[in-house]
């Protein structure tokens, strides 16, 4: 297995390092994507261990984080934990990479609350569920962040009993650690190679919860 690193990176680092792996050296972004999903999946598992009768719900926006989110998805149902997955958008508005993971769940069959707000009873599934997932806003974001999602995020914070955040919590910015407005809370954020510098910087300490890194397979010379 890939050799995870303990030092953190910037944003820019982060995505000059993906870009390598997929322009350089030939890994496709959608085997990324799927590695990303699996672990994050393994460690929402972790999280429903001595729960009875284990529920999630995943949020997710439309960049790329919300395809990590789909893939999470795809593999809890795989397994037989019942999951509920609200997506906040339009899927003509999905990247290449997430579009892909959306389509297969709905080949699937699978429900996918679509909507622009968090209705009344997706809350109350919110509130019960044993984990949230926070597949909203990736590292990309840049700007500040206002409604619907301003909304939700504070709807999350203040109703969700254990949120986990793919690569990092919705709202917070990777290299300085300051929040866009709002951010989430996680009580775990599963970022993938290396943690960003934001993690430990200003704000970025109250938000990320535990960290946990995970490898997803970018080839070690990508590194150097």
């Amino acid at each position: 297995m890939t050799k995870i690193f303990e030092n953190a990176l910037t944003v820019k680092e982060i995505q000059d390092l993906d870009k390598t792996a997929i322009e350089k050296y030939g890994m496709p972004s959608i085997a990324l994507m799927e590695n990303a999903g699996r672990a994050t999946a393994y460690e929402v598992v972790k999280s429903l261990r001595k729960k009875n009768n284990p529920s999630v719900c995943i949020i997710c926006g439309i960049g790329n984080n919300a395809g990590d989110g789909f893939v999470v998805a795809r593999h809890l149902i795989n397994i037989e934990v019942p999951t509920k997955i609200f997506f906040i958008g339009n899927p003509a508005q999905l990247k290449p990479d997430a579009a892909i993971n959306y389509t297969i769940l709905k080949k699937m069959n699978y429900p996918i609350t679509e909507c622009q707000d968090l209705a009344p009873e997706s809350l109350k599934d919110i509130a019960q569920a044993d984990v949230v997932l926070d597949a909203i806003f990736g590292v990309g974001l840049n700007r500040t962040i206002e409604d619907p999602f301003k909304k939700i995020i504070h709807h999350l914070n203040i109703s969700a009993r254990h949120i986990i955040s793919v690569d990092i919590p919705s709202g917070l910015d990777g290299t300085t650690g300051k929040i866009y407005g709002i951010c989430i809370k996680a009580k775990k954020t599963v970022t993938f190679t290396f943690a960003k510098k934001g993690f430990y910087k200003n704000q970025g300490p109250k938000f990320t919860g535990k960290v946990v890194l995970v490898d997803i397979g970018i080839p070690y010379v990508c590194y150097k």
